[in-house]
């Protein structure tokens, strides 16, 4: 954690804060963010972190992927670079990370997509109001992606720009990535993946097991020619390796990802269909898109991209890059956040 350079920036580590009672985080421009704690947001307290070097700066807020996947634990996270330019705020949803720990959900609770897109909203003025901006900039991959879109289409007005990475569009929809996963199993003689993913069948399966055995061996597949994830990457920081912290993040993966998947194909994902949100965005949008993506793929993400109209859009194509972060992603993400979003948000 870097030294504090000015009196008004506040840790606030384990202790509750409200978005209406908290005092703003940003008394001068020139103020550097360093904040964790818990805000009361919709009736539960959600772990939220805002880390940056000026007040000055546009804020990013992350909508986390998995769903149960916070990136807040990760100190040295793909982010990570981009501090100096930027004030990035994330956000551990409702039955996920931090949040998962302190309100641990009933075993019949339920997560929706609307839920977790009205906490995501509530979030969100919680921040500008906090750091005193008028917009954001909304950014959000896989899963999170989903839940960015529904946020920045049902309030455009808080945020100045959308960037999204490995944009899922409709899990009903998406069977590219079974065909061509079999392809390149077939192609490397690979039978026993061939014969394990043929056995699923293509998507929507009513077995809650086969989305991971299916995306297993995607990975493997993805491995073979994208870049790999830096270690350092998934190092957590010393407040998220503690037991108590560690078990709630595997808690929460597994309770958000059984509630994502549903006991036969009727969990969130089911009802994932960015079309019927409508593809008219009051907002730019950037579309990151890895090259080598057999879970959401390069070709759904095109037909995605090709119906959306907005002030401006732009797709960038990323060789050498799967479906998780990489460097390659992260470079591509960061050129345009610097170049073509920031000026835009400032």
């Amino acid at each position: 954690m870097r030294p504090l350079l000015h009196a008004l920036t506040a840790t606030l580590l384990a202790l509750p804060f409200t978005c209406t009672a908290a005092a703003p985080a940003c008394a001068s421009p020139d103020g550097r963010v360093q904040e964790e704690g818990f805000v009361r947001i919709n009736g539960i307290e959600q772990w939220v972190t805002m880390r940056g070097d000026s007040c000055a700066n546009p804020v990013i807020l992350i909508a986390h992927g998995g769903p149960g996947n916070p990136q807040s634990l990760y100190v040295n996270g793909p982010d990570a670079g981009l501090s100096k330019d930027f004030t990035v705020v994330h956000w551990d949803q409702r039955g996920a990370g931090m949040t998962y720990g302190r309100n641990k959900p009933a075993e019949d609770e339920m997560l929706t997509v609307e839920a977790l897109r009205d906490d995501g909203l509530a979030v969100a003025r919680h921040v500008a109001a906090r750091l005193g901006k008028k917009k954001l900039i909304m950014m959000g991959g896989s899963w999170g992606s989903v839940l960015a879109v529904n946020m920045v289409k049902t309030s455009p007005e808080l945020f100045c720009a959308y960037l999204g990475t490995a944009q899922f569009v409709s899990h009903r929809g998406n069977t590219d990535g079974h065909a061509k996963l079999i392809a390149l199993a077939r192609a490397a003689g690979d039978t026993e993946t061939v014969t394990r993913i043929e056995a699923l069948g293509p998507p929507p399966w009513t077995n809650p097991r086969s989305f991971g055995i299916e995306r297993r061996a995607m990975r493997k597949y993805e491995a073979l020619s994208a870049d790999p994830m830096p270690k350092e990457w998934m190092t957590p920081g010393a407040r998220y390796a503690t037991p108590q912290a560690l078990a709630a993040y595997e808690g929460g993966e597994d309770y958000s990802f059984f509630q994502f998947v549903g006991p036969r194909d009727n969990g969130m994902a089911a009802t994932i269909d960015l079309y019927k949100l409508g593809t008219d965005f009051k907002l730019p949008v950037y579309l990151v898109q890895g090259t080598e993506d057999l879970l959401t793929t390069q070709e759904m993400t095109q037909r995605y991209y090709d119906a959306i109209r907005a002030p401006v859009k732009k797709l960038v194509l990323v060789p050498r890059a799967g479906h998780d972060p990489n460097p390659p992603t992260v470079a591509a993400q960061a050129t345009l956040l610097r170049e073509e979003i920031r000026p835009r948000c400032l």
